[in-house]
């Protein structure tokens, strides 16, 4: 068995004997363009050139050049920012934006412009829909007799403010 320093000296040396593991292949590239890699020789009539080759090895991390672009394809980068050209507009016309919709739904509040599936996410479920002609109405049936509409036009997007109604009483 070897002593622990000849052991220490060979787990030492190891990544140094693995990190010269380069190979080295030819480059053969043919009067006609085309392009071979051998680790032979090349083909008489046939331009070559030394590539050297790296084999990745577990526990390694290969780092790669970074690459010149301007250098690559001629064309300067002159650092603007890119520009928004369209903005996407929801079914409602984006009468309200993102952060109002948002707020609505965590507050439990019903603004012009929601859509039924914002309303649905603000309120849950409706206890009652009434579909006529081309508007649609939510009924949510609240405490004490108290019951809220929310009216819908034909985009499926709210009217106005919901109206909140006290159930009448029986006679």
């Amino acid at each position: 068995m070897p002593s622990k320093p000849a052991l220490f000296m060979l787990t030492a040396l190891l990544p140094l004997a693995l990190a010269d593991a380069s190979t080295t292949l030819h480059r053969c590239e043919a009067a006609d363009g085309s392009v071979t890699f051998t680790s032979m020789s090349c083909a008489s009539g046939e331009h070559r050139s030394v590539q050297e080759v790296h084999p990745y090895s577990p526990g390694w991390v290969a780092i790669m050049p970074q690459a010149n672009h301007e250098a690559v394809t001629g064309i300067k980068n002159k650092g603007r920012e890119p520009g928004i050209v369209g903005r996407t507009e929801d079914q409602c016309g984006n009468l309200i934006d993102s952060r109002q919709r948002r707020e609505a739904i965590i507050n439990r509040r019903i603004i012009a412009g929601m859509s039924q599936r914002d309303v649905e996410s603000a309120l849950g479920k409706p206890d009652k829909i009434n579909t006529r002609t081309s508007t649609t109405s939510y009924r949510y049936d609240l405490k004490r007799g108290r019951s809220a509409q929310i009216d819908f036009d034909e985009r499926g997007c709210v009217k106005g403010k919901a109206k909140s109604r006290t159930a009448k009483s029986p006679r």
